[in-house]
């Protein structure tokens, strides 16, 4: 029952650039769950955020004060940010268990807020534990929250596509493409790039630079990548585009009981079963080391006895010898009245030959 009620519920992570209103728009979202009875949870992992528009059930705040942490430290803005993500992440299992708690009515959504600077989540050894401890355990899809306004240059639109599909590569997860800020510059210039190649160069010929040319061919080579990506456009401060949100995320759930998670279960496969064998190396090892102790002590105890016998032995041959020398010197004792010694005057004085006489 467990199983099905978290194969039920659909986890969420916010990755975006600095600026891209991931914050706002979790608020939008929040609202938007409260107006539709959905139950959901949220966890933010931003830990130099000065205020949250929304209450949230798992706070790094709580936990890791990130100024304290560039003070004990001595580092940056951005160096205490990733440290204390990292610190967080040591005790991210409490947070999985915290999510995985049975409720009444169960979790149907769980959004995860990442912090501004995409790299230090999406390219961290913490924000990678936090991404596989989700993905394994939850329906996780990648919610990849985009800046509208920003992307009406091409190369920015061309950067922030590189950053997504580096992030669809690196998570092996499925990925949605929010464009946010609809209501400040409509996103249908960025599908017709998606899907139109030479509506994207013809964007690209006012400007003949290096950086022009590469953006073209780059364009390109992500056809493939556009093809499989779903995309939304919304509006964080509207509201706009949340019924189309959610539905998206139902049909990305989909594709993750389909395509992600027997991949993910084979890769677990695989993991336990390379555990297996290390813990049945380390096993027959430690039964070699045992065998070996035990024969050691084993010859050690024969020695010991081997010892003793002889010493026994000795003693027994050291009583005999000493029992035939007695019944010799009894005999010679005995004898000595009928032997004729023939000593002579100049060897023995006459008194003690007189004796022995």
């Amino acid at each position: 029952l467990l199983l099905l009620l978290l194969l039920l519920m659909l986890l969420l992570l916010l990755p975006g650039m600095a600026g891209s209103g991931k914050t706002t728009l979790i608020q939008r979202i929040n609202s938007h769950m409260h107006q539709q009875q959905l139950n959901g949870y949220i966890i933010n992992l931003d830990p130099a955020v000065s205020h949250l528009p929304y209450g949230a059930n798992v706070d790094i705040r709580d936990t890791v004060n990130y100024k304290n942490v560039m003070k004990q430290y001595g580092l940056g803005p951005n160096g205490g940010i990733l440290t204390a993500c990292n610190l967080f992440a040591t005790r991210f299992d409490q947070v999985i268990q915290l999510v995985e708690k049975p409720r009444s009515p169960p979790l149907q959504y769980v959004f995860a807020d990442t912090p501004g600077q995409i790299e230090i989540f999406t390219w961290s050894a913490s924000g990678q534990l936090v991404t596989d401890l989700f993905a394994s355990s939850f329906p996780t899809v990648v919610l990849y929250v985009v800046d509208t306004p920003r992307c009406t240059a091409p190369q920015t639109f061309m950067s922030n596509m590189l950053q997504a599909v580096s992030i669809l590569y690196k998570t092996r997860l499925p990925m949605l493409l929010a464009f946010n800020k609809v209501d400040v510059s409509r996103h249908e210039f960025a599908l017709e790039w998606m899907a139109d190649f030479e509506a994207y160069s013809a964007a690209l010929d006012a400007d003949a630079s290096y950086a022009a040319t590469l953006s073209r061919s780059l364009s390109l080579v992500l056809e493939e990548f556009y093809d499989g990506l779903r995309s939304v456009g919304l509006s964080a401060l509207t509201g706009e585009g949340m019924d189309e949100l959610f539905e998206a995320l139902g049909e990305c759930a989909q594709e993750y009981q389909q395509y992600y998670l027997p991949e993910l279960q084979a890769k677990q496969q695989r993991k336990e079963a390379l555990e297996q064998r290390r813990r049945d190396k380390e096993m027959a090892r430690l039964r070699t080391d045992m065998a070996g102790k035990a024969s050691l002590q084993d010859n050690a105890g024969a020695a010991g006895d081997s010892s003793s016998a002889s010493a026994a032995a000795g003693s027994a041959t050291a009583g005999v010898q000493q029992q035939q020398q007695s019944q010799v010197l009894e005999e010679d004792g005995d004898e000595e009245g009928s032997v004729d010694l023939n000593l002579s005057d100049d060897s023995l004085g006459s008194d003690s030959y007189e004796q022995k006489q």
